[in-house]
């Protein structure tokens, strides 16, 4: 008779901590945990049989109870046989009996599903199989043992995915580099401007060119002092959004990007074409009709103490037009505020754009500028600032490819170094920047838009 695979007799109690197998006649054990009852398959020629389907057995064997009494050698463990109460190491081996009712073998198979019918599992003798009593506490409360439930469902615990929230590093070493890169450009907007004083035409020989707006707007001075204070105060208050802003390390890099970039075209715009003055009575400081170094340097830092603004007497040089610098601060603050202050501040984003747009009214009322300035300023700056942002917010966009066209811009390496440990759109939150008083840290930690 060929050997059938069964799952049979026994359960023992082991030492180590895995699993048991028993294959053929011997049995192997591997490392099962202590006071672990686990259940074994064996192969046996005989002692058991298998019914059909149609008997008196569902699925599972029975075994003969007559007087065959079939073992199996275990070499090295020391087994209880059904025959003898006591264990005995005589050899080296030990007898592993088959002799076992329908009961023992629920019994020592603890693991099991139990039956509640009473008609699902009888043996050849009438008994019963044993009831939910056989099964421990533990079983009954946790509904499974070991991992595997009792309803012959195995249950795993699965720890729960870990989702990688998006990573916002202050980085601030960045910030700085940001920062030299604006004051580098800043430095090169002004000295452009000191040699482009030189080339203005004559205001004798040259009359303003054609305009649409300035040929119907009467010149007032006024309005220019009024712009550059429209321009103090929506600076301020983008400052103030930064500064309170709980990313402001990683904003306010970006904002010094931007603006270096947009002083550095104009520094070039304005070199490469020089307009006539566009206001006849707007101040001019003498041409020297000489550009040595020392005179740059000194028209460079008049133009710095004075922050670039002819409200206090130092921005006397002409000839900065394409594009307008105050059109840039004006249109650049309200971006700012509109995208990094809380939405719920609808308000304020009204006020910050009325105020923007009064301020380039003002310009275009003292021809300060052309209206083709005013324009091209508007322009580079939303053009630039959504780009950066959109490259910004989406991943995809932050790494180089042949379908990613913005990629291609001159600056987008420095964009590339800057963005890359960005982990997506910057929260719009908010906390106290300093470390006093303790109480601004307590209440609103996080306050989100």
């Amino acid at each position: 008779m060929p050997p059938v695979k069964y799952p049979c007799v026994s359960c023992m109690e082991c030492i180590s901590d895995a699993p048991c197998e028993v294959s053929l006649s011997q049995l192997q054990l591997r490392n099962c945990t202590a006071s672990s009852v686990v259940t074994v398959e064996c192969m046996c020629t005989d002692g058991m049989v298998l019914d059909s389907k149609g008997g008196n057995h569902s699925d599972y064997g029975s075994f003969h109870t007559a007087s065959d009494h079939h073992t199996v050698d275990i070499k090295g463990v020391p087994h209880q046989s059904s025959d003898d109460p006591t264990l005995h190491s005589d050899t080296d081996s030990v007898r592993l009996t088959t002799d076992m009712t329908q009961s023992d073998l629920y019994q020592r198979q603890p693991l099991l599903p139990p039956s509640a019918k009473a008609d699902s599992w009888k043996s050849s003798n009438g008994l019963h199989s044993p009831t939910s009593e056989y099964y421990d506490s533990d079983d009954k409360t946790d509904g499974h043992r070991n991992g595997t439930a009792i309803n012959g469902v195995i249950k795993i615990d699965v720890p729960a995915p870990l989702r990688e929230e998006p990573r916002f590093p202050k980085e601030k070493w960045k910030t700085f580099i940001a920062f030299l890169i604006l004051v580098v450009n800043f430095i090169l907007t002004t000295a452009s401007l000191s040699l482009v004083h030189e080339r203005v035409p004559d205001r004798e020989k040259y009359a303003p060119l054609p305009d649409i707006v300035l040929d119907n707007v009467n010149a007032m001075d006024w309005a220019l002092d009024v712009s550059e204070i429209l321009i103090m105060i929506a600076t301020f208050s983008s400052l103030v959004v930064l500064i309170f802003h709980k990313h402001r390390f990683i904003v306010m890099r970006r904002v010094f990007l931007l603006l270096s970039l947009l002083y550095l075209m104009r520094s070039i715009t304005m070199y490469v074409t020089v307009l006539p003055v566009a206001s006849k009575t707007y101040y001019c400081s003498p041409k020297l009709n000489s550009t040595s170094t020392l005179v740059v340097v000194k028209r460079v830092w008049q133009l710095i103490s004075g922050f670039g603004l002819s409200i206090n007497g130092q921005h006397t040089y002409c000839g900065d037009y394409i594009y307008s610098g105050h059109t840039v601060i004006l249109v650049l603050s309200y971006l700012i505020i509109s995208e990094y202050s809380p939405r719920r501040c609808f308000p304020f984003h009204w006020a910050s754009w009325c105020l923007s747009t009064t301020g380039v009214i003002m310009v275009l009322i003292a021809h300060g500028h052309y209206t083709v300035d005013i324009l091209i300023a508007y322009y580079v700056t939303t053009t630039l600032f959504w780009a950066y942002h959109t490259m910004a917010n989406n991943s995809h966009l932050k790494q180089s490819g042949p379908n990613n066209f913005l990629a291609r811009m001159w600056w987008f390496r420095l964009f590339q170094y800057l963005e890359k440990n960005v982990g997506g759109p910057v929260p719009r939150q908010y906390e106290w920047p300093l470390p006093w008083p303790r109480r601004c840290h307590g209440k609103h930690p996080n306050r989100n838009s």
